[in-house]
């Protein structure tokens, strides 16, 4: 987006900010209608049918699960809507790149759990309070289809012990669980419609629970950051500009995929899988992939 173009103030109020510092997290939020979610869920299963079988080097899976924008239009034209953005830019400030995104799905009647973790426990950009993650519901996101819970206020602590449990039920890529007890009553269910979405901090402790529901529970998830963090862990790390100007540059740039699966996109991708690799996975208990 051209720098000096009028962004909406009024995405979030001042109200509404003050209470995401505050909690560590912002929800419900409307995005969207629950008529276009339905469209944007259209798109997402069309592909799934229609790509499943395509002959990739990773699992369509793979695609979906970690850096979705980097080779698919739509969830880089998801996670670039303007209302969108002026939610972040509310959060961050003015100038904003896409760190990732992803499509976090529970198939229905699924026992796939997330465990009580805080994000940037192992993406090697430190402690950072300029990341920020937007999760929007494509479909109905309740306690029976497991949905997030938050533990308020707990972002307020730095990252805390953690510990690998590589436990296959696990969608996290190292299974990892926050070695801290939370008590149930201090949980927040982020129950959500198609088309809301919530916003959470970084270090904010929160997991999610099985889907028994009788349909997918899906979300679409992009972490946002300003241009002053910076890749601690690896050599080096990859962002997408999306608002403002980045004149840290601490991130190699790349521009949306011009197709779906386009070969040069293919190619970019595998440069920042193995990038983040290094990162996520660096003092692992045992060798591991990234959602492979």
């Amino acid at each position: 987006m051209p720098e000096g173009q009028m962004h909406n103030a009024n995405a979030l109020t001042p109200a509404q900010a003050a209470q995401y510092w505050r909690d560590g997290y912002l929800f419900p939020l409307n995005l969207m209608s629950i008529k276009e979610a339905a469209r944007w869920r259209h798109t997402l299963e069309d592909m799934e049918q229609n790509y499943g079988e395509a002959k990739m080097q990773r699992t369509l899976g793979t695609y979906k699960r970690i850096n979705a924008q980097c080779v698919m239009p739509f969830a880089y034209e998801l996670a670039t809507q303007p209302r969108l953005l002026d939610m972040i830019e509310a959060i961050l400030g003015p100038d904003i790149l896409i760190y990732g995104a992803e499509f976090f799905i529970k198939e229905a009647q699924s026992e796939q759990i997330v465990s009580m973790h805080q994000d940037l426990t192992y993406w090697g950009l430190g402690a950072t309070d300029h990341l920020v993650t937007a999760w929007i519901a494509l479909s109905e996101v309740n306690v029976e289809s497991g949905c997030m819970q938050f533990v308020a206020e707990s972002h307020a602590n730095q990252i805390l012990p953690h510990e690998d449990t590589f436990a296959d039920n696990n969608l996290l890529s190292r299974g990892q669980e926050i070695q801290v007890q939370v008590a149930e009553e201090d949980k927040t269910d982020i129950v959500l419609r198609p088309g809301q979405l919530s916003l959470h901090h970084g270090r904010m402790i929160h997991g999610s629970g099985p889907n028994s529901s009788e349909d997918r529970r899906i979300g679409f998830v992009i972490r946002y950051v300003s241009p002053e963090v910076m890749q601690e862990v690896a050599q080096k790390d990859y962002a997408m500009l999306v608002r403002g100007a980045d004149r840290a540059r601490h991130f190699v740039h790349y521009t949306p995929p011009p197709s779906l699966f386009a070969p040069s996109h293919l190619a970019l991708y595998e440069e920042m899988r193995e990038a983040q690799r290094q990162a996520m996975m660096a003092g692992a208990s045992k060798s591991s992939t990234l959602y492979d």
